[in-house]
């Protein structure tokens, strides 16, 4: 049998290197910049455009002389660039740049997930049908290589489910939390203040950016096509110290959870705070750090972990596929499209459920709760209640056992109703260790 003799690194070193244009030179473009600027002479790949606008007040002297700096993108993505790396960010006009770069032929590395998360699918045969490559391995968990593992590494296994800590800025705040007993404000505060959440925190702590990232990671890994808008996503900006306090009780932390499982001809999803236990890998990632778990029918669990954010590990994913680019150039360099069905989603979880009640105290509330619970036939599992407190604002915890989601909304909706409260009631579901 005959075997096509591999493209030697005689035959590589010989072509010449691709050419790269950066579309925008904030923080992660400049780091990509700076790790392109600093590769060895014979490396695959040479920056040759910047694009910024007002680009003159980007310039840096470490960038060779060679480069063009431009503020016009007619200009960047007419020229002779091989490779268009879009670090703009947002929807548009990166959708535009990215449809206009692949329909000319030229390859794409982006981190934008909030664009891959909805318009993925599109792109992605864009690219297949003018013979480009787009890659996206940066927007999810940064500088972890996950994307390539779930596509490349664990393509021989059949996935069932993804699950992990998406955000790095809802982790820093929760256990900035659990660590020091203040606020969710006070927490946000010091995240902002250390660089790790936005002035307009929103799409962190509400779920919206560790949803985009689990749309993609639901297509590449779970097969399975989904719009941001079919998850649901809670907040984590009802969490106090409080819930710490009962959530260690009960032998578990709190963090922001994105999972999603494929099983009965259906994709569950779901963005939101939950309760895991003190033994689940879930629980040891603390400040800025991601984690990602896979679940396979044949390989098991697998676990990817590292900094999800920041310029510098982010930058190092985009390079990464950048050179997965160039060392493809030898024939086709275009990865088939992701074959993936449409599936109905729902996020009708069944597990144990964490309710914390504050409520202007009198006798008769916990029958009040228990009863109409059991008229959604919802177990009561336990009541913890700290003593101390202010009994115009008395917080205590109901745990439930098992039931569907769906369910539990229903008596949730209940439950606001009555006049004892002092606020609508907090609800996370309790996950087990395998989440």
């Amino acid at each position: 049998m005959a075997i096509t003799p591999a493209f030697d690194q005689a035959s590589r070193a010989q072509m010449p290197a691709l050419k790269v244009a950066i579309l925008g030179f904030g923080t992660v473009g400049s780091a990509v910049a700076r790790i392109l600027c600093d590769q060895p002479a014979h490396s695959p790949l040479r920056l040759t455009h910047v694009y910024n606008r007002n680009v003159e007040r980007k310039r840096v002297d470490w960038v060779t002389g060679d480069v063009c700096w431009s503020s016009n993108i007619d200009e960047v993505l007419a020229s002779d660039a091989d490779i268009i790396v879009e670090l703009i960010g947002g929807m548009d006009p990166a959708h535009e740049w990215i449809s206009r770069a692949l329909t000319s032929g030229k390859s794409v590395v982006t981190a934008n997930k909030k664009l891959i998360a909805k318009h993925g699918p599109e792109l992605s045969a864009l690219a297949c049908k003018h013979g480009a490559a787009l890659s996206f391995g940066a927007s999810v968990a940064g500088g972890v290589p996950v994307i390539d593992a779930l596509q490349e590494g664990l393509a021989g296994d059949q996935l069932y489910k993804v699950s992990g800590i998406l955000n790095g800025t809802c982790n820093y705040i929760l256990t900035k939390i659990e660590s020091e007993g203040i606020s969710f404000e006070e927490a946000l505060v010091e995240a902002q203040r250390a660089g790790f959440a936005e002035a307009d925190p929103t799409d962190d702590v509400d779920g919206f950016d560790a949803r985009s990232k689990l749309v993609i990671l639901s297509r590449i890994g779970l097969k399975a096509i989904v719009q941001p808008e079919q998850i649901h996503c809670d907040s984590i900006r009802r969490i106090g110290a409080i819930d710490f306090t009962y959530s260690h009780e009960l032998g578990c932390t709190i963090r922001q959870i994105s999972r999603a499982e494929r099983r009965e001809g259906q994709i569950y999803a779901a963005v939101q705070p939950a309760l895991v236990p003190i033994d689940s890998p879930m629980a040891h990632i603390t400040g800025s750090l991601n984690i990602v778990l896979s679940s396979g029918k044949y390989g098991g669990q697998t676990a990817f972990s590292g900094h999800g954010a920041g310029g510098h590990s982010t930058a190092v994913a985009v390079v990464s596929d950048l050179l997965d680019i160039a060392r493809g150039r030898s024939g086709d360099n275009v990865r088939p499209q992701i074959a993936a069905d449409v599936l109905p989603v729902t996020g009708n979880f069944t597990s144990a459920h964490y309710l914390r009640f504050t409520v202007h105290d009198r006798p008769g509330i916990v029958a009040a709760i228990a009863n109409t619970l059991a008229a959604h036939s919802i177990n009561i599992d336990a009541l913890l209640q700290k003593p101390g407190y202010n009994k115009d604002a008395l917080p205590f915890v109901v745990t439930l056992e098992q039931c569907p989601t769906e369910q539990l909304e229903a008596a949730m909706r209940d439950l606001r109703k009555l006049d004892f409260l002092v606020h609508a009631p907090l609800t996370m579901p309790i996950l087990t260790k395998e989440l």
